[in-house]
């Protein structure tokens, strides 16, 4: 039964199929092998009810958030204003990207939405100071992750939803260690420039006026984020709630600094519909192939299969990390995660893991995956917005970050109140 839907499912994908029409497809072969009755009508159901679920209206408005703030030019604003903060560094513009990404990931809940905003914003910025390419590009590719990590996240968003987990709590999980992360990634950019200092191109002049002066600039990402975090928890809004609010702030802030105009609006409403066009179609799939597998007791012979094999909760935990990290390098994160998530997650709680904690670990293992050659989602992005050169320039530069990811795995999993902490207060 496993060995058939591994096989279809990385067969199909192998060819280019789409992703969702590879899950739909194993969920009907499955369905109609190891099935007593037929599970081919409850498509239609299972399409109404996950499409019309409340929770994953914040999917669609997050993106549209996203979106706005890409094309009325508050990233740039963003950006230009943690030059004059974190350039001093060694390494430049390069804590300048991971600082930018932090907070543009802080609301955006994308990673492909925060490598391409400041990938484009920041490129240009290579030659015009003489930074190492390779690093550069890296810095980017690695901070896009964080959109993943910190909240508002829509891959948390999905988390929950799969696996039935608060999501106001894996928000406040995600938080601590997303800032944690962001503080190594810098960490790496200063060690990589003082071993290799023409790396750090060259150095940036300001003072602390033009600091000062910068400060209106971060505000607008301040408000949004306050908004729509602060209103979840306070329990005064919904995620969705919060995502519309942040939307309507959004425009306002837009319109207040005169850059809100008919053709951005539609701009940002068409990349809307066609990002969460192909998430949702993953998602309506990814619900129809969770119904399969339970029904057919896939999700209890694994888990029967894995406390056979007397492995320890560790030992079970260490091969499921070390199994994301493979699957990582060959499938794109989305898929990966609703294709694995149902059937590892019941696992991982019968061993006596935090479902919240092993959401945060999910997270973290995803954004390793997304700058991990030859699949990783944000090399591609980054060297589409380059648009110059080879792939691999931008997949060396990412290594060093890939580190970086390894060791705050490691330090989640032998600190979980890292991620717990939060939560726990916030309860209490």
């Amino acid at each position: 039964m496993i060995s058939v839907m591994v096989i279809v499912l990385l067969g199909l994908l192998a060819i280019s199929i789409p992703v969702a029409v590879a899950l739909a497809v194993t969920a009907l072969v499955l369905g109609e092998s190891f099935s007593f009755l037929n599970l081919t009508p409850a498509i239609g159901e299972f399409t109404w009810s996950s499409s019309t679920s409340f929770i994953l209206v914040a999917v669609p408005l997050f993106i549209l958030l996203g979106e706005i703030l890409l094309r009325s030019g508050i990233a740039e604003r963003m950006y230009a204003a943690m030059t004059h903060w974190l350039a001093w560094l060694p390494g430049g513009l390069m804590h300048s990207n991971v600082g930018t990404c932090t907070m543009f990931a802080a609301v955006s809940g994308s990673s492909v939405a925060t490598a391409a905003t400041i990938g484009t914003v920041a490129v240009n910025e290579i030659d015009r100071y003489k930074y190492n390419e390779r690093f550069f590009l890296g810095t980017i590719a690695a901070g896009g992750t964080l959109g993943i990590l910190i909240p508002p996240s829509i891959n948390m968003i999905v988390y929950g939803v799969l696996t039935e987990t608060s999501i106001p709590k894996l928000y406040l999980a995600g938080f601590t260690p997303g800032l944690i992360l962001a503080s190594l990634f810098m960490l790496t950019v200063l060690i990589g420039c003082i071993v290799r200092p023409s790396w750090g191109g060259k150095k940036i002049q300001t003072n602390w006026s033009a600091r000062l002066n910068t400060l209106p600039d971060l505000i607008p990402p301040l408000i949004i984020f306050l908004v729509v975090i602060g209103t979840i928890y306070l329990g005064w809004a919904t995620p969705t709630e919060s995502a519309a609010l942040g939307v309507v702030i959004a425009i306002v802030l837009v319109a207040w600094r005169r850059r809100l105009n008919l053709s951005m609006l539609l701009a940002a409403i068409e990349g809307t519909m066609r990002t969460t066009g192909m998430v949702m179609m993953i998602l309506v799939a990814a619900f129809f192939l969770n119904f399969v597998l339970t029904s057919i007791g896939l999700t209890s012979k694994v888990n029967a299969m894995v406390f056979e094999m007397g492995l320890t909760p560790m030992q079970t935990l260490l091969a499921v990390v070390l199994f994301y990290l493979v699957l990582g390098m060959f499938m794109e994160t989305l898929s990966m995660m609703v294709a694995t998530v149902p059937i590892i997650t019941p696992l991982i709680i019968a061993m006596g893991f935090d479902p919240v904690w092993f959401g945060v670990l999910i997270m973290l293992l995803i954004e390793t995956a997304m700058i991990t050659p030859p699949v990783g989602i944000n090399l591609f992005i980054v060297q589409g917005v380059r648009g110059r050169g080879q792939l691999h320039d931008v997949m060396f530069g990412a290594l060093p970050f890939v580190a970086s990811l390894i060791i705050m795995i490691a330090l989640l999993i032998i600190f979980p109140e890292i991620a717990l902490w939060l939560p726990e207060v916030m309860s209490d």
